[in-house]
């Protein structure tokens, strides 16, 4: 059993958000908005202004170790011949990505200048089950009906990361990280086409899969984006996927292997538990999985 209390209330409302860290000594802050399309105000108003309430409250509360769940997308137009570290500067792209890559630098800055022992965590594209967005609506849900976008040929490289290695990444960097630093936690990197191979495989799935030239994909969200100021609702392929689908994204994980003890699920096991939860019928209840350690 474990002692819980929920707290109901808005990462804008500071009041609320001290009063339910009373008694805190370490604090996981993984509050914030994703989506590939929205409005630019509650991008930043959640994950920028939200994070520097948090990042207060910590402080008048005298945590002992702020874990702050930031992003790798804040890197935002990766040079498609190198490896992305955590020396590599980041170049937020999109809304969403500056409001994360504000959130991250207020963090640090508190590390610094409030001596909030801060830790930013850099997560992956998110897959695993309990998940129906991102990675894996492009990757699983979408693949299992039939429709696999294939861009280029599938050569573009993409960051995944595992749930249960996010879950595992903020257990070790409570107790291995080092104060006002950041971490990749994701898998190893893969293309595209790798990634609908092994899905495609495990999946039994036999769908065409038509290499979709670039310039077509993005023509088509243009004309989605306009339709979606009409309706007001998010279009189907973003315009914003850009970022993501259409680079190459080497991310390394080996700070966080090297100093954290971080050992990342292979691609192939973690797409397995995801099909295997999508033909479940989507359960919200699923066994508890151990965190694999070095």
């Amino acid at each position: 059993d474990y002692d819980v209390q929920v707290v109901v209330g808005d990462l804008m409302d500071y009041e609320v958000v001290c009063a339910g860290m009373d008694g805190c000594e370490y604090v996981v802050h993984a509050g914030g908005l994703f989506r590939f399309w929205g409005d630019d105000e509650a991008f930043m108003r959640t994950n920028a202004l939200g994070t520097e309430n948090v990042l207060r409250s910590a402080v008048v509360n005298n945590v002992r170790r702020f874990i702050h769940i930031s992003s790798i997308a804040v890197i935002g137009q990766p040079d498609p011949t190198h490896v992305i570290d955590e020396t590599y500067a980041p170049n937020p792209a999109d809304a969403y990505q500056i409001s994360k890559y504000e959130g991250e630098q207020a963090a640090l800055s508190y590390s610094e200048t409030h001596q909030l022992p801060v830790i930013v965590l850099r997560p992956g594209a998110f897959y695993g089950p309990l998940g129906e967005y991102g990675f894996n609506r492009l990757f699983f849900r979408d693949a299992m009906r039939g429709i696999i976008m294939q861009i280029d040929g599938g050569k573009h490289i993409i960051f995944p990361a595992y749930i249960d290695d996010v879950v595992q990444g903020i257990l070790l960097a409570l107790e291995n990280g080092h104060t006002g630093e950041v971490y990749n936690i994701c898998g190893d990197w893969i293309s595209h086409k790798t990634a609908f191979d092994v899905v495609c495989e495990l999946a039994d799935l036999h769908w065409p899969r038509p290499p979709i030239p670039g310039w077509l994909g993005i023509t088509t969200s243009r004309v989605l984006e306009l339709v979606s100021k009409i309706t007001g609702r998010e279009p189907f392929w973003p315009i914003n996927l850009q970022s993501y689908v259409y680079n190459n994204w080497r991310v390394s994980n080996a700070k966080a292997c090297r100093e954290l003890g971080f050992v990342p699920t292979d691609f192939r096991e973690g797409a397995r538990r995801t099909i295997d939860w999508y033909r479940a019928g989507k359960p919200q209840n699923i066994p508890e999985v151990e965190c694999t350690r070095k």
